[in-house]
């Protein structure tokens, strides 16, 4: 009877996804690093009319939330943004200075796949990236071997930051 259980127990467990998430960086400390420790409180970006749509798609669904919250000071604004990979979200810090990605960070990734993107070897591919026509990256981005979605997650991301951030100068 024990041997069964046991198999049983060994059996449930390894068919239950693993539902671990693995911080690389909190996001206080990303945002603490973008603004030089002087973090500003943050505000809010409205996604109602022609920002919902352009949202819409980049993501090619709904953003899923009525407001978005960013921070803004001395040009630069920085968003904490999540986009699902294959199964679960990816979230990630991205700072955006004069229209162009400053800085892309991978803060916390709960995937089981793909967690390559959070190296430089990736992220650094998009620094100084603009928005061209049809909210497109001015740049290719190299995917990794295994890790599409991942890769197709964090370039929307960056799509939608660079986006956002374009709403925000419009209106100041």
């Amino acid at each position: 009877m024990r041997v069964t259980l046991g198999f049983i127990s060994l059996w449930v467990v390894s068919i239950l996804p693993a539902q671990s998430a693995e911080v690389f960086q909190e996001p206080n400390v990303f945002l603490s690093e973008v603004f030089a420790n002087s973090v500003p409180d943050p505000s809010f970006l409205g996604l109602k009319g022609e920002i919902k749509e352009a949202a819409r798609n980049v993501l090619r669904r709904d953003a899923g939330v009525l407001r978005q919250r960013y921070w803004h000071a001395d040009g630069r604004t920085a968003w904490i943004l999540d986009e699902i990979g294959k199964t679960q979200p990816i979230t990630t810090g991205i700072s955006i200075r004069n229209g162009e990605v400053e800085r892309v960070q991978i803060l916390i990734y709960r995937e089981s796949h793909g967690w390559e993107v959070r190296y430089p070897f990736f992220t650094d591919q998009f620094r100084g990236m603009t928005l061209r026509q049809e909210n497109e990256l001015s740049s290719r981005v190299d995917g990794i071997s295994g890790a599409t979605l991942s890769v197709r997650a964090i370039t929307k991301l960056v799509r939608l930051a660079l986006l956002y951030d374009a709403f925000v100068q419009q209106e100041q």
